[in-house]
């Protein structure tokens, strides 16, 4: 197939890319290089613009013969969402719907989505399957919901084939160090831990009062590896899976719920450093957080998780001196 990736030059979108082409796909980026490089690029057929422009995606559907789009631009901070919610509203919802509108004067009738599992409401037991009820607790994750609602009514009412994958917590880089985070100083919970590795800083625990066993907040970190490979498993059952119905919705993670506090034990065994440890407030827009239960990727998609925690902060790690080599910091 022939994968128009949206947002193919950030830290999720490039690392599908090296998965799609492993997998002998062929990638078509379009990013705006907003927050994405264009080192991560690489060869791959590039168009740097809007996901909105409609001159633009005319340009690159008549120039290329999609046969699916992985829909992974979005604003993604979700403090900042908390603080700019029109901004966050227009680009990630306000835009995909023009991304649809794009495709469907174009002929292209097929979608994965980049969602998130922070639509779901907190269980008391923090698992989740796919259908879990859903309270998104941020503006960010409303936009990840909405966009949901709209490709549901979109492919119900339409040609439109539509699978939306509900990330976890993406951790580690691209085994290959041909791509990882890209931002110098990322608001993520590893790369902080990271940075103050490095930087021998404090590192905090944002939230300690949250109803899990030890008060930190808990989360499901698949490693960014396996995320991308779970992006081809369903491109290519893509036509299988949507034959009944147009929509359908998939957990990605690993099904281990793993703690904050549990987190820094792992990353302070596997660097050999203690962290300088401190404890404030969650920020706005934190929840207590998820771990998936669901073996419905597996069962549809001959999709489940093979790294580790423990891989995921090696390759993050690993990923660094590559970082300084190829982005300059």
């Amino acid at each position: 197939m022939k994968i128009l990736i949206t947002g193919g030059a950030g830290y999720i979108g490039s690392t599908v890319g090296s998965a799609c082409e492993e997998a002998g796909h062929e990638v078509v980026v379009l990013d705006d290089l907003s927050a994405g490089r264009r080192e991560f690029v690489r060869d791959r057929a590039f168009y740097q613009g809007d996901v909105a422009d409609q001159d633009l995606l005319d340009r690159v559907f008549t120039e290329n013969q999609i046969d699916a789009v992985v829909h992974c631009a979005a604003k993604i901070i979700v403090p900042e969402s908390v603080d700019e919610p029109l901004a966050y509203y227009d680009n990630n919802v306000g835009k995909t719907v023009a991304l649809l509108k794009g495709m469907e004067r174009n002929g292209v009738h097929r979608i994965l989505f980049s969602s998130s599992a922070s639509i779901y409401a907190t269980d008391e037991e923090f698992k989740v399957t796919e259908e879990s009820a859903l309270d998104p607790g941020s503006p960010y994750a409303t936009t990840k919901f909405m966009v949901e609602l709209i490709l549901r009514d979109a492919a119900h009412a339409s040609d439109l084939k539509a699978i939306s994958l509900r990330y976890f917590n993406p951790i580690g880089s691209d085994p290959k160090l041909r791509t990882g985070q890209q931002i110098e100083h990322p608001t993520h919970v590893l790369g902080k831990m990271i940075d103050a590795w490095m930087d021998d800083s404090t590192f905090t625990v944002t939230g300690v009062d949250w109803p899990t066993r030890d008060g930190s907040g808990i989360r499901d970190y698949i490693h960014v590896w396996d995320l991308a490979r779970a992006h081809v498993a369903a491109l290519e059952r893509l036509d299988e899976v949507t034959a009944d119905d147009p929509y359908q919705v998939f957990n990605i993670g690993t099904g281990n719920g793993v703690t904050v506090k549990e987190l820094v034990e792992a990353f302070e065994e596997g660097t050999g450093k203690s962290l300088n440890v401190v404890y404030g407030p969650p920020r706005p827009g934190d929840v207590a957080g998820a771990y998936t239960v669901s073996h419905r990727a597996k069962e549809l998609l001959g999709w489940s998780a093979e790294l580790t925690q423990a891989d995921g902060i090696r390759d993050a790690i690993a990923w660094l001196p590559e970082r300084k080599e190829i982005l300059g910091y």
